[in-house]
């Protein structure tokens, strides 16, 4: 399998996978504001490792000299 297609079928699980979740969190019988705040904080969570993710891969560029967007890591999973 090449390089581009092992990063599409990455991205089509992870995104099938965060349709799933906010499918299952949708469907819950709570209330909708609970829903709200736990969907809020489902995004800040994911936001605050995805920066740290990048953090990480943009000093380990500079530390090796390397380009960050070729970055081919797997160390920062959301």
């Amino acid at each position: 399998m090449s390089k581009k297609s092992e990063q599409a079928a990455l991205l089509a699980f992870l995104a099938g996978a965060a349709v799933a979740a906010g499918a299952a969190l949708l469907f819950t019988p709570k209330t909708g504001r609970e829903v709200r705040e736990k969907l809020g904080e489902a995004k800040e969570e994911a936001l605050d490792k995805l920066k740290g993710c990048v953090r990480s891969a943009q000093l380990r560029s500079r530390k090796n000299g390397s380009d960050p967007l070729n970055y081919d890591g797997g160390d920062c999973w959301i």
